[in-house]
């Protein structure tokens, strides 16, 4: 809520945006960059709608100084990026590629020269293939080897980067893409997805390790969850089950290591038919239990959910794209239905700003003390260049007003909310969707590589510049 006469934000309050390196780098063979694992799933038939890759994407690797421009004329004062592993670290061992590292060195400080203050992933699920041939994430080497790479970058760029994540959504990587295997790698194998989550919340606190070991006056560091705000279609006790379940399944399995130093005792007894936990080894989950500067908090809706049983509406069983796999073990009695009177966005997603408030508040209560930022947020449409050359992306504007409302109305009852990077700069690669979903406030035609700011640039430029929301007309 506004108090009459101060602005929704206070003047502290960092506004960005945020990309990730496969979705808009390209240049995949330049530089010693070696194939990761969206190079190879992508350039697998059937894989990627319309045969789609990130070959070229939109050329950021060749047009980053436009890019910084376009950041700096939206007034833009931090923003979010991912290093590609592959690209520095090609093998993902051994001694990084210094043609890779200047890439980066060179964005950085070109950043830095217009006052924008860099935000550096390390991992947007990237992994360097000889790594999955290795086994990827389900295998414990792994962690370590995020480790050793998370140390290279650190020495390289830590006297120019004070804010560091580790990891992207690791639900993602871990049960996109080793359960429905609608992400890279494209396994579907539940057993394996959970060692994987295992091994990613291994990954991160060893990478916290590391870059405290090598910053350790300077890193601010933490981690970029999805948490899901799952919500029972009903009051009977199959439905409530079900939100209970997704709870453990999408929130517990990341949240309990890092933020608590233990795996809920109803997530282990949920997937016991799949998996008996043996992978987990003293000391591991201590060390997945690291202090953290900050917790990335990516949103964009809210799951209605039911049992299956006594059910005939299941639009979205498996919760996130289509496939015959499930990316949540141990929720096969789980449904998923699209609430209605609610606006749907291109991906299929409610449009939901409560669920946004909600997920503040529980993790404010579940973690106080610890500074929450809005990583990604944003909505993908329908955008079209009209006739005057202009997008005029309504739609993303009353979502972003809406969404921005429940990030102050939710500071407003005590969340530590410090910061709000809009996903995306940048319409982009977007991994199983190929080029046809546009997420971002900067127009992309994928053929001249033109960038054409949309009208909510501009919206969100004049809240950057108020600190006040402007009418979402």
């Amino acid at each position: 809520m506004t108090v009459q006469g101060q602005p929704d934000f206070p003047a502290e309050f960092l506004f960005g945006s945020a990309t990730s390196a496969y979705q808009i780098e390209g240049g995949v063979r330049e530089g010693g960059r070696t194939p990761s694992i969206w190079d190879t799933f992508a350039h697998t038939p059937g894989k990627v709608l319309a045969g789609d890759t990130g070959d070229v994407a939109v050329d950021h690797y060749h047009r980053w100084r436009e890019d910084i421009d376009l950041m700096s004329d939206l007034g833009l004062q931090v923003y979010r990026f991912s290093v590609s592993w592959s690209r520095v670290q090609p093998t993902g061992r051994g001694p990084a590629v210094q043609q890779g590292l200047d890439f980066y060195r060179s964005l950085v400080d070109g950043l830095l020269e217009k006052n924008i203050t860099p935000w550096l992933t390390l991992y947007h699920w990237d992994l360097p293939q000889e790594l999955e041939d290795a086994g990827g994430w389900p295998e414990r080497a792994t962690a370590e080897r995020f480790a050793e790479y998370a140390t290279l970058v650190a020495d390289a760029l830590g006297d120019r980067v004070v804010h560091w994540t580790t990891l992207n959504e690791p639900w993602c990587s871990a049960f996109l893409g080793y359960a429905s295997g609608v992400h890279a790698p494209g396994r579907t194998d539940q057993a394996a997805s959970l060692r994987a989550a295992h091994h990613l919340n291994l990954g991160h606190g060893l990478g916290v390790q590391a870059l405290r070991a090598a910053l350790p006056a300077r890193a601010k560091v933490g981690v970029s969850l999805n948490p899901a705000v799952p919500r029972a279609k009903t009051d009977s006790p199959g439905d409530v089950d079900a939100e209970r379940r997704i709870m453990a399944l999408a929130n517990g399995v990341f949240e309990g290591p890092m933020l608590h130093g233990a795996y809920p005792a109803d997530l282990i007894s949920d997937t016991a038919s799949i998996t008996d936990w043996s992978f987990v080894q003293d000391g591991d989950l201590a060390t997945a239990h690291q202090p953290l500067d900050a917790l990335g908090v990516n949103y964009y809706s809210p799951l209605l959910v039911s049992t299956v049983e006594g059910t005939d509406e299941v639009e979205r069983r498996d919760g996130h794209g289509a496939s015959e796999h499930s990316p949540w073990p141990g929720a096969d009695k789980v449904a998923f239905h699209r609430p209605t009177g609610v606006p749907i966005t291109e991906m299929g997603w409610p449009v939901d700003p409560t669920g946004m408030e909600e997920l503040l508040l529980r993790l404010t209560r579940e973690a106080p003390g610890l500074p929450l930022y809005i990583t990604e947020n944003g909505m993908a449409a329908e955008d079209k260049v009209g006739l005057d050359g202009t997008v005029n992306d309504t739609d993303r504007i009353a979502y972003l007003h809406g969404h921005l409302g429940a990030v102050r109305d939710a500071m407003a009852q005590g969340a530590d909310v410090r910061g709000y990077f809009l996903w995306s700069l940048l319409d982009n690669f977007e991994w199983a969707y190929g080029y046809s979903k546009r997420f971002g406030t900067v127009y992309v035609d994928f053929d001249s590589q033109e960038r054409t700011p949309k009208a909510s640039a501009r919206w969100y430029a004049d809240l950057i510049r108020s600190r006040t929301l402007p009418p979402a007309e």
